[in-house]
């Protein structure tokens, strides 16, 4: 078996991960021998090491990072059309929602178990047009959550954030600060669904596309989520008022807001707002990036990717 692509985000966890690398890197090759390790260095090189080792023959692919570096990874796979190539999961970032939808716990060894035992899983993918920061537009893949509206605040402050008191406490203070400068989205929303085509006009703090089941650092946002079944959970996050927000946050984490959260399916799917004095606020979140804005068109891209999960798919 050819030695695997480790493309390595040092940035990742505050930099952590670039600290700690030649610690955890004799692991690896113990692990899984020789390896070939790559690092990034600005936003957008995950996605052209992955296309590059891809292209180059590489069918094993690690990303070491966050839920950036992994949907950057994924992205460049897809980029690349080739097929057989499958993609490993090694969190090292300060969110860690991507694994947790996988079912992995947050340890290395059970990351490197699930490469070496070849336990692969093919998942669902979405595939985003949207507008970029500068209104162009734009395209991009997901691989967990999608969201527009607060956490695309949230993620620009949690870049920012002091990670003294751990991960979970980041994306906490970061909510806050999101909340008290978010604006109410009127949403149009049309799409196609197990049911037939819809439309439907929505009110949301935070809009949700959900391929998995994680964000935020752990806030099961859609707990019904299945990362195969070829289709998404959306789910519409809202409270009359911002203090009523704050509070439901805890049923969020714990999965409970379903109760009285608004949610569909959908297999494609397109959003656009109505008040324009919220667009500027109302950013998407990308896997854990805020990468642009309003409008967007989504669509399933069912099994389109090979994962390493931590047991073998039933």
């Amino acid at each position: 078996m050819q030695k695997p692509l480790c493309i390595v985000n040092p940035n990742a966890g505050g930099g952590k991960t670039g600290r700690t690398f030649e610690k955890w890197r004799h692991a690896v090759e113990n692990a899984l021998g020789p390896s070939e390790f790559v690092r990034t260095e600005s936003h957008g090189d995950g996605i052209r090491l992955a296309q590059e080792g891809a292209l180059a023959g590489y069918d094993r692919v690690l990303a070491f990072g966050g839920d950036g570096t992994v949907n950057e990874v994924a992205t460049g796979l897809l980029r690349s059309g080739k097929t057989g190539v499958t993609l490993g999961v090694v969190a090292q970032g300060t969110g860690g929602d991507f694994r947790r939808s996988l079912g992995f716990e947050h340890r290395l060894d059970r990351y490197l178990q699930a490469i070496r035992q070849d336990n692969v899983r093919e998942v669902d993918v979405g595939e985003l047009t949207f507008r970029d920061h500068e209104g162009k537009p734009a395209t991009r893949h997901f691989v967990n959550v999608l969201s527009a509206g607060m956490g695309g605040l949230v993620d620009q402050y949690v870049a920012t954030a002091s990670r003294t008191f751990g991960s979970t406490m980041a994306y906490y203070g970061a909510s806050l600060r999101a909340l008290a400068n978010a604006k109410r989205g009127h949403l149009v929303v049309e799409g196609d669904g197990p049911d037939g085509p819809f439309e439907a006009k929505v009110s949301s703090l935070m809009f949700a596309i959900c391929n998995g089941r994680y964000f935020g650092s752990g806030m099961k946002v859609a707990p019904r989520a299945e990362l195969d079944d070829g289709v998404f959970e959306i789910v519409s996050l809202t409270a009359p008022t911002k203090l009523g927000f704050a509070l439901y946050t805890k049923d969020i984490y714990a999965g409970t807001h379903m109760r009285t959260a608004q949610s569909f399916r959908a297999t494609h799917l397109s959003v656009d707002l109505e008040n324009e004095e919220a667009r500027s606020s109302f950013l998407l979140d990308v896997d854990g990036e805020p990468l642009g804005t309003l409008p967007l068109e989504v669509r399933v891209l069912p099994r389109a990717l090979r994962v390493f999960t931590p047991s073998a798919p039933s």
